[in-house]
C-alpha cells in the first residue's frame, strides 16, 4: 500500500486540485493533526484552513494559499512554501526549521515561538508579523520590525 492510498490519498487528491473553479468556492478545511508529510500541495488553497497540529514535514506547497491559516503547533520542517501566501497565518509555536520560505508572504503573520532555524527566507515579506524572544530565527538573520509579543 502506498503513502497516498487510502484516506489520506483522498485527501491529498482533494487539496491538490488546482482549478480556478476550485479557487472560487469559499471552502474551508478543517485537518486537525492531519498527516501530509511529503504530499504535494503546489498551488493548493487552504485559506483559513484548520491545520493546528498538522505534519506537512517536507510537503510541497509551493506557491500554496495558507492566509489565515491556523497552522499552530504545525510542522512544516524541511517543506517547500516558495511564494507561499501565509499572510495573516497563525504560525505560533510551529517548526519552520529547513523550510523555503522564498518569496513568500507572511505579512501580518504569528510566529511567536515558531523555529525558523535553517529556514531560507530571501525575499519573503515579512511586514507586520507577531514574534517574540521565543522566536527562533535562521542564524544571523536581522530579526523583521514588527510587534514583539509573547503568549501569557
Amino acid at each position: 500500500m502506498s503513502a497516498d492510498s487510502g484516506p489520506r490519498g483522498a485527501i491529498v487528491a482533494v487539496l491538490g486540485q488546482r482549478s480556478r473553479r476550485w479557487r472560487s468556492l469559499e471552502l474551508v478545511f478543517d485537518l486537525l493533526a492531519v498527516d501530509l508529510s511529503g504530499a504535494n500541495l503546489r498551488e493548493a488553497h487552504l485559506s483559513r484552513a484548520n491545520l493546528r497540529g498538522a505534519n506537512l514535514r517536507r510537503a510541497n506547497l509551493r506557491e500554496a494559499n495558507l492566509s489565515g491559516a491556523d497552522l499552530f503547533g504545525a510542522n512544516l520542517s524541511g517543506a517547500h512554501l516558495f511564494g507561499a501566501n501565509l499572510s495573516g497565518a497563525n504560525l505560533m509555536g510551529a517548526d519552520l526549521s529547513g523550510a523555503y520560505l522564498l518569496e513568500a508572504n507572511l505579512s501580518g503573520a504569528e510566529l511567536i515561538g515558531a523555529d525558523l532555524r535553517g529556514t531560507k527566507l530571501g525575499g519573503a515579506n515579512l511586514s507586520d508579523v507577531s514574534h517574540g524572544g521565543s522566536t527562533q530565527w535562521p542564524k544571523g538573520f536581522p530579526t523583521p520590525v514588527g510587534p514583539t509579543l509573547e503568549t501569557a
